[in-house]
């Protein structure tokens, strides 16, 4: 079928999509959480928050 490709990349792409999204709620819900630990963080904080990669974001968030 000519239509099953184009629904698997379609599928893939909302799966990549799903993927980003969680990961920037949980960039968002760790910086809340850094807010209410340590007071209102500045903006490089934010921006190294932003780069940490998927197992540095979760071993800081199970240390919060």
């Amino acid at each position: 079928m000519r239509l099953t490709p184009l629904y698997q990349q379609d599928r893939e792409l909302a799966k990549q999509e799903g993927l980003q999204e969680g990961l920037q709620k949980e960039k968002r819900l760790i910086i809340r959480q850094l807010n209410r630990r340590i007071g209102e963080i500045d903006s490089l904080l934010i921006q190294k928050v932003q780069e940490l990669t998927v197992e540095k974001l979760e071993e800081l968030g199970e240390a919060l």
